[in-house]
């Protein structure tokens, strides 16, 4: 469940990102909150493409605590940036790869994997609990992965 602060942060986010052709969606634990996982989420998590995340640090200047740049580790890299909304902070993150099995993945287009849910009066993208799945497994967090089966298999 988010708080008020999360509320009016993803409001906010919502309203400005809302009106533009940005490719984007919620991921993380915000995600699965409001799609209906019991978690408690410390931050906001946005994925997007390359192109989005730098229009993204734009439109999202006068929130900046870093300025999306290439940010690179040994298992994930993307175009990162961090926002402060009052407190709540906003990762974004365009054209993460993963790498496994001794590789870094394809960049993947995220358009399949997002669905639309209502939330609060807001119409936001999320990317889907599989796909959401799928990646954590890759990242070997195994335990979030499981959580989100289990959730899927009611």
């Amino acid at each position: 469940m988010l708080n008020a602060s999360q509320n009016s942060a993803l409001f906010a986010l919502f309203n400005i990102l809302d009106t533009t052709e940005i490719v984007w969606a919620l991921t993380g634990s915000t995600s699965m909150a409001i799609q209906g996982m019991s978690l408690v989420p410390n931050d906001i998590d946005i994925q997007t493409n390359e192109v989005g995340a730098y229009r993204m640090n734009e439109l999202l200047k006068n929130f900046a605590k870093t300025a999306v740049s290439f940010s690179s580790t040994e298992k994930i890299r993307s175009h990162f940036g961090i926002f402060d909304f009052n407190g709540v902070l906003v990762e974004v993150m365009g054209d993460i790869q993963k790498y496994y099995d001794g590789k870094w993945e394809e960049l993947v287009d995220l358009n399949p994997h997002i669905k639309r849910i209502v939330y609060k009066n807001m119409n936001l993208p999320v990317l889907n609990l599989e796909y959401e799945s799928l990646a954590y497994k890759k990242l070997g967090r195994n335990e979030r992965a499981k959580a989100i089966d289990d959730f899927l298999l009611g």
